[in-house]
């Protein structure tokens, strides 16, 4: 496994981490436990959960008892800010909601604190500055080591920087954004802002939910039980004619250099600038011991720049 610093911070991660959220949801207690001794076995240091994930805090408490006497082997990451309840008042990045989130998420994850603790959705209605004091009160308590955003959008992880530095405070270290070889939105915006505040990339959906595995075919039934067969609405997003036409020549592209795309879709990412740490769910042991095996390609110059030809929208 490789190992690098999560942006300028001295946080080190594996390249490859581990997503949690199957974890309560696709996967029960056992099925998570095997995942991550598995990815624990392998290398793997970075876990990246959050509150919402398995129906309202079950991934956390999942990890956490899979975690269990192992806590100080890894990189521990949550999130907040996403509705925790179904009226909406459980919700947001007000030092008040923080407050309670974070000792909600300590004692799910059975831990005193987490290495990495991330806004996981803008809050309209709550002054940066407000969320940002917050969160170094938190460092400074102990209870957090790090800080990052998700989601966010361009100018609002700049006007973060800017007022964390303005007031002197701890700033966000990493960025987590969806990003892969079939979703390359943030190359225009956010990656300049990443690579002037050397904010660490840390990017999820790699496989653009399953169509850059290599198991789905234009004009064939799609594999069952597979990710986009049970998910109608995320299929009809990703199973368009520009995604399919991207995939194919990618699929080309890989066979005449005698690769795999799953090789391609992560040691791509692992080659673009800022990023930190790859995060992929898995749902089973095996999944998790692909995905590690998946970072050895060591593409080229003329590679890249193939694959941007490839890629261009």
């Amino acid at each position: 496994m490789e190992y690098r610093n999560l942006g300028r911070s001295g946080l080190i991660v594996s390249a490859v981490g581990l997503g949690c959220n199957n974890f309560g949801g696709r996967s029960d207690s056992e099925a998570t436990r095997a995942v991550v001794h598995k990815a624990l076995d392998l290398g793997i240091t970075l876990f990246d959960t959050a509150d919402t994930y398995g129906d309202r805090g079950a991934s956390e408490e999942f990890v956490g008892r899979a975690l269990a006497g192992r806590r100080h082997e890894i990189v521990l990451a949550t999130k907040f800010a996403r509705p925790m309840d179904s009226q909406g008042r459980l919700q947001g990045a007000s030092r008040r909601y923080i407050m309670g989130a974070v000792e909600a998420s300590l004692r799910r994850l059975g831990t005193d604190y987490i290495d990495l603790y991330q806004q996981h959705i803008a809050d309209p209605l709550t002054p940066i500055e407000e969320t940002l004091r917050a969160l170094d009160d938190l460092i400074r308590q102990g209870k957090v080591r790090y800080i990052g955003s998700s989601t966010l959008v361009a100018w609002q992880v700049v006007e973060a920087q800017w007022v964390a530095t303005q007031l002197g405070i701890n700033r966000f270290v990493a960025c987590q954004e969806r990003y892969s070889l079939l979703e390359r939105e943030l190359d225009e915006a956010l990656m300049p802002v990443l690579q002037s505040y050397n904010l660490g990339l840390i990017p999820f959906s790699p496989l653009a939910n399953g169509l850059l595995t290599g198991k789905y075919r234009r004009n064939t039934p799609l594999p069952p039980g597979s990710r986009l067969a049970t998910t109608p609405r995320t299929a009809e997003r990703y199973l368009t004619e520009g995604n399919w036409e991207h995939v194919e020549a990618l699929a080309d592209f890989c066979e005449a250099r005698g690769h795999t795309m799953l090789e391609l879709a992560f040691s791509w990412l692992l080659q673009r600038p800022a990023v930190s740490s790859v995060i992929a769910g898995a749902t089973t042991p095996e999944q998790i011991a692909a995905n590690s095996q998946a970072i050895g390609w060591r593409l080229s110059r003329e590679d890249m720049d193939e694959i941007d030809r490839i890629t261009a929208r």
